[in-house]
């Protein structure tokens, strides 16, 4: 019963419509500062802090992921330091928009948790709960965006492809 309200109440709708512009918003910030040049980014030093965070007592971040830091992330940081900023930006308006919704709060999803896995809890976990409800929302997290107009427009696709009518 939960599922259905999530997935096709317009109160719901809107709520979620609430959630995604304030991740979006979210990201967008995150992403402009960086892009822009207005802070400096170098992911190096939070890859480093990352594998520094594994070791000690009670590491904050497990071995196998400071391995991947280490061993991946930190010899490839110049890729990171592209992917980091402008995959914040797009994401960001991407979910302000409504546009492809779905996957945009499945790629900030996927960005916070490897923030958490390196050792930056921040916001992290609250964003994450908010796109797991964006993505538990589905369609009707986008329904109030560009995502309703794709819609539209698949579905008016695929109707004339059932005629026979190539689009």
């Amino acid at each position: 019963m939960i599922m259905n309200w999530f997935r096709n109440n317009v109160v719901a709708a809107s709520l979620l419509t609430v959630i995604r512009v304030y991740v979006g918003y979210t990201f967008l910030m995150a992403g402009w500062g960086k892009v822009s040049g207005e802070e400096r980014f170098d992911a190096s030093g939070f890859l480093q802090g990352g594998i520094e965070k594994s070791t000690g007592e009670h590491p904050a971040v497990q071995g196998w992921y400071a391995n991947f830091l280490e061993n991946v992330a930190l010899p490839n940081v110049s890729i990171f330091n592209v992917l980091v900023p402008w995959g914040e930006l797009l994401v960001g308006i991407a979910l302000i928009l409504g546009l492809l919704t779905t996957f945009s709060a499945f790629m900030g999803l996927i960005m916070n948790v490897n923030f958490l896995l390196a050792g930056a809890i921040s916001t992290n976990p609250n964003l994450m709960i908010m796109e797991f409800l964006l993505l538990v929302g589905g369609w009707n997290a986008g329904k109030i965006g560009l995502d309703y107009f794709l819609l539209k427009l698949k579905k008016k696709r695929f109707e004339g492809e059932e005629r026979g009518v190539a689009a």
